[in-house]
């Protein structure tokens, strides 16, 4: 009996032994896993004391946590900042689309006739070039089609995207800004042209470039167009100045001009009114406008009249008002992307005698961009 006793407490003693070294094994490696893990914790920057870090991560696994410490740790990338110019090419597809359509038929042509020319004549008419200019055109291109011996349609066409590039070409495009004194910009034109968005963006482009502008809200018979003028300059972080509506809009020039010099402004962005009920009485009020605006400390450097490309011909009418009331400098076209017949640059450039100096690409608040000639014709006939 007692060696059965004994021989039971050494089972047991062994057993207990077995089963200590096997949890102690097991605590041995788990400690081992919770120090590799806390390792990669460590190095993806987890605090290891922090309550979040006890609660252990909730959707993920370690490798989770490791993966989004190093995301978190990338610098965040900001595109708002950067400016994109738009492509003249990209943004005149309508005008494209409809220049290929009128001229499409000669690219075919193994040689053009009379008929023919006369079509290419009326085709560019279509594409509101306008009478003169357009006769004007075919007649040197079809001279130089003589003199070189161009008979097919597709020499004919690349006579003709010459002779447009020469018809724009060599003409002073350039924004007047004198040092030394508070220039003045006066932007014409009728309602709904786009004066007024115009400037916002005149006004943002010059902030960009290191200007400081000051806007003024010279078109006090708009109820609507000192708020927005007074929205855009907030935004683009140029001054801005505002009179009573209703009030003499000479007053509100004068204003802007010396509060611009008070300022440290160079430059005055000036709307008008561009109410056509009255010829006379426009004419009259704009000429006062810049008279008021010319004088000492202001000098009207540039008088910017502001025509949409959509109106077409239908719009050259009006410019002519214009012209007449004061001396325009240039002109803007806005909403050329949207418009089916960009002929319109050379009616203004051939009629009206002045360069086109801007042009509006699209709504965006950069799409206001320089003009340039040689881009605008490739546009059309690529």
């Amino acid at each position: 009996m007692e060696l059965i006793l004994i021989i039971l407490v050494v089972a047991v003693l062994v057993i207990g032994t077995v089963g200590l070294g096997f949890v102690a094994t097991r605590r041995r490696g788990r400690d081992l896993e919770l120090e590799s893990d806390a390792k990669i914790l460590d190095r993806a920057g987890v605090d290891l004391d922090s309550d979040t870090h006890d609660a252990g991560p909730v959707d993920g696994t370690v490798d989770d946590a490791v993966d989004d410490a190093v995301v978190e740790a990338e610098p965040e990338v900001r595109t708002d900042d950067i400016i994109v110019k738009p492509s003249f090419f990209e943004r005149l597809g309508k005008a494209r689309s409809a220049f290929a359509g009128y001229l499409g038929d000669l690219v075919g042509m193994s040689r053009v006739d009379d008929e023919a020319w006369e079509e290419l004549e009326e085709a560019l008419i279509r594409a509101d070039i306008g009478v003169q200019t357009s006769m004007s055109l075919i007649g040197d291109v079809q001279a130089k089609a003589k003199e070189t011996k161009a008979e097919d349609g597709k020499q004919v066409l690349a006579l003709l995207k010459e002779r447009m590039h020469v018809e724009l070409a060599d003409k002073d495009r350039s924004l007047r800004l004198d040092d030394d004194t508070t220039n003045v910009w006066l932007v014409v034109g009728v309602n709904g042209a786009g004066k007024t968005t115009t400037i916002g963006k005149l006004g943002r482009r010059l902030v960009n470039e290191g200007e400081s502008p000051l806007m003024a809200a010279g078109d006090t018979f708009r109820a609507a167009a000192a708020e927005q003028l007074g929205t855009w300059a907030e935004r683009s972080g140029a001054e801005f100045v505002r009179g009573s509506e209703g009030g003499d809009p000479s007053s509100v020039i004068f204003d802007g001009v010396q509060a611009a010099a008070a300022r440290g402004c160079n430059v005055v962005l000036a709307d008008t009114a561009g109410r056509l009920q009255n010829k006379a009485n426009l004419m009259d009020e704009l000429s006062k406008v810049r008279r008021v605006a010319d004088k000492d400390p202001g000098e009207v450097t540039e008088v910017l009249l502001v025509l949409d490309a959509t109106t077409g011909q239908n719009g050259m009418s009006q410019a002519k008002v214009f012209t007449e009331a004061v001396d325009v400098t240039g002109v803007v076209l806005t909403k050329l992307d949207g418009s089916a017949k960009g002929g319109i640059v050379f009616a203004v450039e051939s009629e009206l005698g002045i360069p086109v100096k801007l042009v509006g690409l699209g709504e965006g608040a950069d799409d206001l961009v320089d003009f340039e000639p040689t881009e605008f014709v490739d546009a059309l006939f690529e």
